[in-house]
């Protein structure tokens, strides 16, 4: 039964492994160069399993200590995990000891596996999930490990490496642009980031700018839950 489910989960994972093994690598790299032993890259990808906020890790472990600053800009990062946890409540019912590990390891990639994929009736739904979200933390730690390690082996500048983290936020908002055919929520996203960059500064703006983006999300859900069933 175990094995049979880890064969049915597997290839729904190989595009992640994809993505996660180039962006894990990068991520290695980056803490290298950073300063930092493969040892931060190899734990912080096994513990926090967050690439958006590993990233953004790495400019707060060089920054001055401020771990309100810290705890702030950590829980807006993480904020859309609180929306797919609400959405998984019942499908992670009567897992026992393996609800606490989807918990942990749901990212965007494996909530959008463990959701939506048609799981066949003669594999347990438990360990299916379970692999799913294995797998994918196995792929980002493998490559955040072995970034780490390479790191220092490569003898080309890596200026501009942590762009990387840019890139891959452009990429998330261009695709979600293509698939929404009103851009209401995108342009509150770049609404909010150019007003609370006039008013706060470069330095200082992204905590103001994801409280505002949240908020507003949060005011105007239920016109965009109305967009939505239109546009379907």
């Amino acid at each position: 039964m175990i094995l049979e489910a880890l064969k049915k989960a597997f290839p729904y994972t190989i595009p992640i492994f994809a993505g996660f093994w180039f962006l894990g690598l990068a991520y290695g790299i980056y803490m290298n160069v950073s300063g930092f032993s493969f040892v931060y890259p190899m734990i912080m990808s096994l513990i926090i399993f967050g690439g958006s906020l590993e990233f953004v890790a790495v400019e707060m472990l060089l920054s001055p200590f401020a771990p309100l600053q810290v705890l702030i800009m950590t829980l807006l990062i993480q904020a859309r995990h609180l929306f797919y946890g609400l959405s998984m409540l019942d499908k992670f019912k009567g897992m026992g000891w393996k609800k606490y590990y989807l918990i942990f390891g749901m990212c965007d990639e494996t909530f959008s596996i463990n959701y939506t994929a048609e799981i066949p009736e003669d594999v347990d739904r438990g360990w299916f999930m379970f692999f799913i979200t294995l797998l994918n933390h196995f792929y980002w730690f493998s490559g955040a490990t072995i970034g780490g390690l390479i790191g220092s082996l490569l003898h080309f500048s890596t200026d501009g490496i942590s762009f990387v983290m840019t890139a891959m936020f452009v990429v998330i908002f261009l695709e979600q642009w293509l698939k929404d055919k009103r851009h209401i929520s995108a342009y509150i996203g770049l609404g909010a980031s150019a007003i609370c960059l006039i008013m706060f500064g470069a330095n200082s703006f992204m905590i103001p700018t994801m409280a505002t983006i949240i908020f507003l999300l949060a005011v105007f859900r239920k016109p965009l839950d109305r967009t939505e069933v239109v546009k379907q």
